[in-house]
């Protein structure tokens, strides 16, 4: 009867310990962050017809999908409502995270809108490095005089509905699609002239078999409580 009356309590106990578990906010996978721009910015990726250059305002950039060394990201207006821009883009290591949002962009011309170059979400070492079209990002380079990531595949940049699936076609397309770099000379570069690549430690850790989710240790810890309440039945039935 001991035992019986013990077994409801360790079950009890694991399912506390379920419910009161880390959980992964939707802000830290997604990466959800609101931005305000004080002028015109250029985005680069597949937009929505008329909005090549975002007028300034507030915006919110999320994550897609980044499930490899190819990101998507996605920019929304304030409410979340309407999706602008879809961004291909690849990891760049930054060596100190800070604890805001840095936005970076390609310095143009007075009276030119800033083009959008890479997003880091707070405390991230990781941040995104956005890619462009061939011919946009040749342009980009001479006027910048710096490197440029692009893509030469033929992914259509404007669409007439928002996309909002990392299934959809022209998502898989952009995350399928070849990445290269581009000097402010027109000639291809390594793509570590444009972006940083972490250090060895780190690329290790990255390789690292990850646990999805902490409920298995749980179960863990639930099963040894039970073995240990039958374990303190027994003995005191031998006593």
């Amino acid at each position: 009867m001991t035992f019986l009356r013990a077994v409801p309590t360790v079950f009890c106990a694991a399912l506390i310990g379920a419910a009161f578990s880390p959980n992964v906010k939707a802000d830290d996978w997604n990466q959800k962050t609101v931005v305000t721009f004080s002028g015109p910015v250029e985005t680069p990726g597949v937009h929505m017809k008329g909005w090549a250059v975002l007028p300034a305002g507030t915006y919110v950039f999320k994550l897609l999908n980044s499930q490899s060394d190819r990101h998507i990201v996605q920019i929304f207006n304030q409410d979340e409502t309407v999706v602008y821009a879809t961004i291909l883009a690849v990891p760049n290591y930054r060596l100190r995270a800070t604890g805001k949002t840095v936005i970076t962009f390609r310095e143009r011309a007075p009276g030119e809108p800033e083009a959008l170059r890479a997003w880091f979400y707070p405390g991230k070492n990781f941040g995104q490095e956005f890619v462009y079209p061939k011919e946009r990002a040749i342009e980009l380079a001479k006027e910048t005089n710096t490197v440029v990531l692009y893509t030469p595949a033929a992914i259509t940049p404007e669409v007439l509905t928002p996309i909002q699936s990392a299934e959809e076609p022209v998502v898989v397309a952009l995350k399928e699609a070849p990445v290269l770099a581009v000097s402010p000379a027109g000639q291809d570069v390594e793509i570590a002239q444009a972006v940083t690549p972490p250090p060895v430690e780190v690329a290790v850790a990255e390789t690292l078999p990850k646990t999805a989710s902490p409920l298995p240790l749980i179960g863990l810890f639930g099963l040894l409580a039970l073995g240990a309440a039958c374990t303190l039945k027994f003995a005191r039935a031998r006593a």
